[in-house]
């Protein structure tokens, strides 16, 4: 049982509606398996949270025990940052229930959901959110780091659709944060991670979005210089209801991809529109993607949002090994063109790949000091990902995603989406996603959680620690 009283966990058990699971237990490894199956941590105990009761309890055990905490919400942290050695989870898997008002076009969302039980339940309604590309992603930790997806260039990033949270601070007062109520608190959780509470609830702002024109252009990776000269000056001046995130990847056996460039090293755009699908609109306003030069491959299709939003999820399933590292680009240099020419040649696995996601548009619009995302100014959100089912292959898409990413940082913004921070990067590399908010971080922090409690996270030590 790890770092926990035998005599102490019974009193746990006593005090949860939800099961607490130990190693002994079956369902111990199921638990602890997350997203990125890199991360092999051993937890001493999983408190499985059914409600907010159920939250203040195994917050007020962990105060009164010292064990190491760690949240987990979704599970798709990259550096395993829900899980902690020997420490106990508190684990909000379960509470993924989502409450849609379509006349207010609000929805409760619980701390435990996934992207794909929010679009789900918003769908129906001809609704949606800003938020991420892949369904099995957790609405909390996407939200509390900022958040961008196919909308963004639409609506804005996941933060700017959120109207408030419920929220369990670490000495277990249970508060909403809002405009109206705790501001200040409001303002670091959009953006500012899981330094700063339980968050049990969100309630988001719903946007209309319901078919979209989905497309996906590919050109051989040796036309990556040419397709990036074009990609970069192309989108910023698109309309915002195209979003399109740019890639170098391996192409898929299967569809819609034809047999004959499968395995074929790629770069190219997964296109997302919003706009007026009456006609060939789509397809008009994509004529432009023959300038670089011609498409080996270009596929259009209408397609329910909720679908887009899950395109990636078989082709990429929880449990394999996961390396990732990011920037904020406000650019697309030349020279940084040149790297993703080099890395994109020298893809080491197939599922291996780097994505250039925009964050400019409606993203633009929100001030630069409106809440605690620092780059209001970033047109692109990059990550680099080694990718691999085995084991074996760890060292080799680690080793990849650093070298590409050491050599793409120096013509970046300095900074990354605080999601995309890798393991083991240095606690630099947080102050300088957060710029000029880190002080005020630092000391919302001091305010809320004075000892650091919520420490298992891309952390901000509270001013004067």
């Amino acid at each position: 049982m790890g770092g926990i009283n035998g005599t102490a966990l019974e009193g746990l058990r006593e005090a949860v509606r939800g099961p607490v699971i130990t190693e002994q237990d079956p369902g111990y490894d199921a638990a602890r398996s997350i997203y990125n199956a890199m991360i092999d941590r051993r937890p001493a105990a999983f408190a499985q949270c059914v409600d907010v009761a159920d939250v203040r309890a195994v917050l007020s055990f962990a105060r009164e025990t010292g064990v190491e905490l760690a949240v987990k919400g979704g599970g798709h942290s990259g550096p395993g940052l829900c899980l902690v050695d020997d420490g106990l989870v508190l684990d909000l898997s379960t509470m993924r229930g989502v409450r849609v008002d379509p006349a207010a076009m609000t929805a409760q969302v619980a701390g435990g959901a996934q992207l794909g039980d929010l679009d789900h339940a918003a769908h129906t309604f001809g609704l949606g959110v800003p938020a991420g590309i892949i369904s099995m992603t957790g609405v909390g930790g996407l939200t509390l780091g900022g958040g961008h997806g196919y909308l963004t260039r639409k609506y804005g990033l996941t933060i700017d659709s959120l109207q408030s949270a419920d929220v369990v601070l670490a000495d277990g007062t249970f508060v909403t944060a809002s405009e109206e109520e705790h501001p200040d608190l409001f303002w670091a959780l959009r953006g500012g991670g899981g330094n700063f509470g339980v968050v049990t609830s969100f309630n988001f702002r719903l946007h209309p979005v319901d078919t979209v024109g989905v497309a996906v252009t590919v050109w051989p990776v040796d036309r990556t210089p040419e397709v990036l000269r074009w990609y970069r000056e192309f989108l910023p001046a698109a309309p915002q209801d195209l979003y399109g995130f740019f890639s170098v990847f391996v192409i898929p056996p299967g569809p819609p991809f034809p047999e004959p460039i499968h395995g074929q090293k790629m770069c190219g755009v997964v296109w997302c529109y919003t706009g007026d699908m009456q006609g060939d609109r789509l397809e008009q306003t994509l004529t432009a993607v023959n300038e670089p030069a011609p498409p080996a491959f270009h596929f259009t299709t209408p397609m329910p949002y909720p679908a887009l939003q899950g395109m990636f999820d078989e082709l990429i399933p929880k449990g394999y090994q996961w390396y990732w590292r990011g920037d904020f680009f406000d650019s697309i240099s030349d020279a940084a063109i040149e790297v993703h020419h080099k890395y994109g040649e020298n893809i080491p696995t197939a599922l291996s790949l780097m994505h250039l996601y925009p964050v400019d548009a409606a993203a633009h619009e929100v001030g630069p000091d409106d809440t605690a995302w620092a780059y209001r100014d970033a047109v692109w959100s990059g990550v680099i990902a080694g990718i691999d089912p085995d084991p074996a292959n760890a060292d080799l898409i680690r080793q990849w995603s650093v070298d590409y990413w050491t050599d793409l940082h120096p013509h970046s913004m300095g900074g990354s989406y605080v999601n995309f921070i890798g393991e083991a990067e240095s606690t630099d590399r947080v102050r300088a996603t957060y710029r000029g908010h880190f002080d005020r971080l630092a000391a919302t922090k001091h305010t809320y959680d004075p000892d650091n409690f919520f420490h298992a996270n891309q952390n901000i030590p509270p001013t004067g620690s």
